[in-house]
C-alpha cells in the first residue's frame, strides 16, 4: 500500500544520529555481522565522562567478541574546557555528546548517560555526591542496567580514589551499588512496571597504567584486546585510535597502536572469571532455550555465504528471522531479530532514506517529507508499504510479481493532504526544563540513559520479501549538498513560531548610566505577526514597553533595541527575560546552533534572558590586545565595559608597537594550542619591560610550547580549587592587584561558579608576588591562583583562576579583580 507518513509521537523531537538510515552493505560489514549471530552476551562499561572509556576493549568486545556492548557516561563532560571553541557549560555537553556517539560509530559499542551534570572538576567523592543527588543518578544506573541487562559490568575507575577525580571514584562507587541495587526488587520499585530486576554475574575494575599511577598487577587477569580485525583492516589499537580521535574538543587525537595489548581486571564483585571475561555465562542460543535448528542455521548462513553474491542468502536469513521471532525471550528475542533484519537488507542491496523538505519547521508546522528506496540485488521483493501506522485504511499501493531490481524509486509525503503537526520544539530532553548545579531535570525518569531524544520522526518501510513483511524504521533527516563536504547530513529542526536572542549575555552598568539591550528576532511562519517585549525588572526601567511587528515573512529577521537604566546607583544583580507574544502564545526562546564538521548541527533553545549586573566599578587604560587561546569570552566581555579589544596576529606581536596597549591578555590555554608563542614570547616579555602589563590566563601542565611563560621561573601544575566558595585569604593586602583602580575584599569572591581557580602556579621564584591564599576542605592552602611580577618598567601576571567562566556569568568581583589586573599602577607622581 502507498501509506507514508510519520510517527505520531513528535513530543520529544531529537538531533538526529548522523548517519544515513540504511545498513551498510559491503561485504566485510556483512561478513563481520554474520559472525556474530550465534553469540548471546553484554558488557556494560561504567565511568564518569567522555573520554573516560576504554575505546579498544570497547571495540574488542563488540566487534572480536560479538558481545552487545555499551558504555555509560555518568556525565555529557559539561564541566570540562573546550579546544575547539567558545562552548561551556551545558553547551559543551552538547558537543560531547555528539563526540561520544561519533566514537561509538568506530568502535561498535552503545553510548548511555545518567542525568548527572558534570559540574567541574572534583577532589572527592563526598564534594561530588554533596552535589549530585546521590539516589537519582544511582536510580538512572539501575535503570540503565536493567535495560540493557549486562552479563557483565566493567569500572573505568576504582572506588579507593586512584582515578583522581571525584568524579571518576563515584562513578565506581555507583556502580558497585548498582550491580546489587539492580537486582533487589525493594530498589528502585517504580522502574518494574517497565523493566525486570537483573543480575549481572560480575563487576570487574579495569586497571590502568596513567601517567605516575599504575594499578596494573601481573596476577590480575588479562585479555589481549590487540588483535587484527580482517573485515575492518586494522588492529583494535587502530580502531581505537580512530574512535577516540572523535573527542576533538578536548584535544584527544590518538595515535594508532598495533600488535598485542593486554587489558588487566580486578574482580570487584560476583565470581571472579578464568578464562574470559564471560566465565558462567552461556553466550550461545541456549540461554533462551532455542531450537537447535537456530544454531544449525546460522552456522550454515555462514558456510555458505558468497561475497560475490550475498543476495543468495537471503531465503535463508528470512526462514531464520521467522525461528528467531518465535523464540520466548523477548530481550534476546528483539535484539537478534533487528541483527538478522539488518542482513536480509544488506545482503539484498536494501537502500531507503526519508528527507525533510526544509531543515527547519515551526511549532505547528506539518513536515513535507521525500521518500526513497532501491533494490540493488535481484531479490524477491514483491510489495512495499510505506506508512506511519495512521492510515492504515488505505489501500492503494506499490504491489508487483517482483519489484524492478536498481531502479530508484519516490514517494513524496505531502504536508497539507496528510497533517501532522509538530507539538514542541527539537530541544534536547535534559535542557528542556530549568536544572541546578548537579544534575538535570528529566521530563520523565524513564528517559535516562538516551544519548538523544527518543522520539524521532520517522518513517516506516515494510518490504514483502520471499512473502516475509519485513519493516524497517528510517528517521527523518534534512539532506543537501555541500560544494565541499558533498551531500551532508543533518538533524531537522523544529523551533519556535519567532525566536528572540538576547545580544549580550551580560550587561554592565556603573552608576545610573542608562544602556541599550538588542535583542534579535528570527520569524519561522509565513506570516510573523505579535509583539516583543521585556517582563518588568525591579529596580530598572524599561523602555519602549513593547515593539510590534506584522506581516513578517518566513526566515525574516529584525533586532529591537530596549533603554534599559538602573533606578539606583547601588550594586545589584537582575535578570531580564525577553517575551514574544505571537498566535495569542508566549514565547521566551533564543536560537543558538553549534557547527562542527565532526558532529552534526545542534540546535537548541536558551531561554530569552540576560544579567543585569551595575558593579561597583573603576576602569583604567583603554586599549588592550588579546592573544587567541583554546576559545573563551574574555574579549567579549570587556567590550561590555567600553574597553577596545583587539585581537593580535602574529604579524602584530612580532613587527608593532605593542606599547600601545594599556595590556596584553593570552587566552586561555594558549601556550597549549599555539605553537607560535615560543618565537612570539620573547617578544611580549621585552613589551612588559619596556612598561607593558602582560596577563596570562591558565594552562594545562604538560604539552606546553615552553616553559618560560614567564620573566622568572615558575610550574605549571595539575593544582585546583574545585569548591567555587572556598575560602580565599589576602596574603599580600598591599599587593596593587588587589587595590588598583579597585579595593579588593573578600566579597569579591562571592558568587563565583563552578571553581575557583585551575592548573595553579608551582615551584614559584621568589620574585613573584603569591597574593591570595585559598584551598579546598581540609586541603592545605594553596599560592598558586595568582603571582604577578614586577619586570623592568612593566608587570607580568599569571593567573589560573577561572576568569574565562567568571566574566560570561557576569560574576560582580570577578571583573572587579580581572580589571586590577590589566591596571597597571602609575609611578605616584603620575597617578591622579
Amino acid at each position: 500500500m502507498k501509506r507514508i507518513l510519520l510517527s505520531a509521537s513528535l513530543l520529544l523531537l531529537s538531533i538526529y544520529s548522523y548517519s544515513q538510515s540504511s545498513p551498510s552493505t559491503n561485504v566485510a560489514s556483512i561478513e563481520q555481522n554474520l559472525q556474530g549471530l550465534n553469540t548471546l552476551g553484554s558488557v556494560l562499561y561504567v565511568a564518569a565522562h567522555p573520554d573516560d572509556e576504554n575505546t579498544r576493549l570497547l571495540a574488542w568486545l563488540a566487534r572480536e567478541k560479538h558481545y552487545r556492548t555499551g558504555y555509560l557516561s555518568l556525565t555529557r563532560g559539561d564541566g570540562g574546557q573546550n579546544l575547539i571553541g567558545t562552548e561551556q557549560g551545558e553547551l559543551l555537553g552538547l558537543v560531547r555528546t555528539q563526540e561520544l556517539l561519533a566514537a561509538r560509530r568506530y568502535d561498535g559499542a552503545e553510548q548511555f548517560f545518567t542525568r548527572a551534570n558534570d559540574f567541574g572538576f572534583s577532589k572527592t567523592p563526598e564534594e561530588t555526591l554533596k552535589i549530585w543527588d546521590k539516589e537519582k543518578v544511582l536510580g538512572d544506573v539501575v535503570w540503565v542496567i536493567r535495560k540493557f541487562r549486562p552479563d557483565v559490568m566493567i569500572c573505568r575507575f576504582p572506588t579507593t580514589g586512584e582515578g583522581g577525580h571525584g568524579h571518576h571514584t563515584t562513578s565506581a562507587i555507583l556502580a558497585q551499588e548498582a550491580f546489587a541495587a539492580a537486582a533487589d526488587p525493594k530498589r528502585f520499585p517504580e522502574q518494574l512496571k517497565y523493566v525486570q530486576v537483573w543480575q549481572a554475574k560480575r563487576l570487574l575494575w579495569n586497571t590502568f597504567n596513567f601517567g605516575n599511577t599504575n594499578t596494573i598487577n601481573p596476577n590480575q587477569f588479562k585479555v589481549d584486546a590487540g588483535a587484527y580485525n580482517v573485515f575492518m583492516g586494522k588492529s583494535y589499537g587502530e580502531i581505537a585510535a580512530q574512535s577516540r580521535s572523535n573527542h576533538k574538543s578536548q584535544g584527544f587525537g590518538a595515535a594508532s597502536q598495533r600488535g598485542e595489548s593486554f587489558e588487566y581486571f580486578k574482580t570487584i564483585a560476583g565470581e571472579a572469571p578464568k578464562r574470559n571475561l564471560l566465565d558462567g555465562v552461556d553466550t550461545t542460543w541456549a540461554r533462551v532455550k532455542a531450537p537447535a535448528e537456530i544454531n544449525t542455521a546460522i552456522t550454515a548462513i555462514q558456510k555458505n555465504f558468497n561475497p560475490v553474491h550475498p543476495e543468495l542468502s537471503v531465503n535463508a536469513l528470512v526462514d531464520l528471522l521467522v525461528r528467531v521471532e518465535g523464540i520466548s525471550d523477548a530481550y534476546w528475542r528483539n535484539e537478534k531479530v533487528k541483527q538478522v533484519k539488518h542482513l536480509i537488507a544488506a545482503c539484498s542491496g536494501l537502500w531507503f532514506e526519508s528527507y525533510a523538505t526544509d531543515p527547519t519547521f515551526a511549532v505547528g508546522d506539518s513536515m513535507g517529507v521525500i521518500n526513497q528506496f532501491i533494490i540493488r540485488n535481484p531479490v524477491q521483493v514483491t510489495s512495499v508499504a510505506i506508512d506511519n501506522g495512521r492510515m492504515r485504511s488505505v489501500s492503494t499501493g506499490i504491489r508487483t510479481p517482483n519489484l524492478p531490481v536498481n531502479e530508484l524509486r519516490t514517494v513524496a509525503f505531502d504536508a497539507v493532504k496528510n497533517r501532522i503537526p509538530f507539538k514542541s520544539t527539537s530541544q534536547p530532553y535534559w535542557l528542556a526544563t530549568d536544572h541546578g548545579i548537579g544534575l538535570y531535570t528529566l521530563p520523565n525518569d524513564t528517559l535516562a540513559g538516551n544519548p538523544e531524544n527518543p522520539n524521532i520522526p520517522a518513517v516506516s518501510f515494510e518490504f514483502t520479501i520471499n512473502n516475509k513483511k519485513i519493516r524497517y524504521d528510517s528517521p527523518v533527516i534534512y539532506k543537501y549538498t555541500d560544494p565541499v563536504r558533498g551531500e551532508v547530513y543533518q538533524p531537522v529542526e523544529v523551533v519556535p513560531p519567532v525566536t528572540a536572542n538576547v545580544e549580550n549575555p551580560v550587561y554592565l552598568f556603573s552608576g545610573q548610566q542608562p544602556q541599550q539591550v538588542r535583542i534579535k528576532l528570527k520569524n519561522f511562519t509565513p506570516d510573523g505577526e505579535g509583539t516583543v517585549s521585556i517582563k518588568p525588572v525591579t529596580g530598572w526601567t524599561i523602555s519602549p514597553e513593547k515593539f510590534d511587528f506584522v506581516d513578517k515573512k518566513l526566515n525574516d529577521e529584525w533586532s529591537v533595541t530596549f533603554t534599559i537604566t538602573p533606578t539606583s546607583a547601588d550594586p545589584v544583580v537582575s535578570k531580564l527575560q525577553a517575551v514574544v507574544n505571537t498566535g495569542g502564545k508566549e514565547w521566551s526562546l533564543g536560537l543558538h546552533r553549534i557547527k562542527y564538521d565532526h558532529i552534526p548541527n545542534i540546535t537548541l533553545f536558551p531561554k530569552a534572558e540576560a544579567r543585569l549586573v551595575n558593579l561597583d566599578i573603576k576602569t583604567a587604560g583603554k586599549n588592550i590586545a588579546y592573544l587567541p587561546g583554546a576559545g573563551d569570552k574574555i574579549p567579549e566581555a570587556l567590550k561590555q565595559l567600553g574597553y577596545n579589544v583587539h585581537i593580535l596576529t602574529e604579524d602584530e606581536v612580532m613587527n608593532s608597537d605593542l606599547a600601545v596597549y594599556d595590556a596584553i591578555i593570552t587566552g586561555v590555554r594558549s601556550f597549549n594550542v599555539n605553537p607560535r608563542l615560543v618565537f612570539e614570547q620573547p617578544r611580549l616579555l621585552d613589551y612588559v619591560k619596556n612598561g607593558g602589563n602582560l596577563v596570562v590566563q591558565y594552562n594545562t601542565a604538560g604539552r606546553m610550547v615552553t616553559d618560560s611563560i614567564g620573566p622568572y621561573p615558575f610550574d605549571v601544575v595539575n593544582q585546583r580549587v574545585t569548591e567555587e566558595d572556598a575560602k580565599v585569604t589576602f596574603a599580600d593586602p598591599a599587593n596593587p592587584v588587589l587595590n588598583y583602580p579597585n579595593k579588593i575584599t573578600t566579597a569579591d569572591f562571592d558568587g563565583w561558579i563552578q571553581e575557583r581557580g585551575l592548573y595553579f602556579a608551582a615551584g614559584i621564584d621568589k620574585r613573584y608576588s603569591a597574593p591570595l591564599l585559598m584551598n579546598d576542605t581540609k586541603m592545605s592552602p594553596n599560592k598558586g591562583s595568582l603571582i604577578t611580577a614586577d619586570y623592568g618598567k612593566g608587570r607580568f601576571v599569571y593567573t589560573s583562576l577561572s576568569f574565562f567562566r567568571e566574566l560570561p556569568a557576569g560574576v560582580p568581583g570577578a571583573y572587579r579583580l580581572f580589571i586590577n589586573l590589566l591596571s597597571k599602577p602609575q609611578p605616584p607622581a603620575q597617578q591622579p
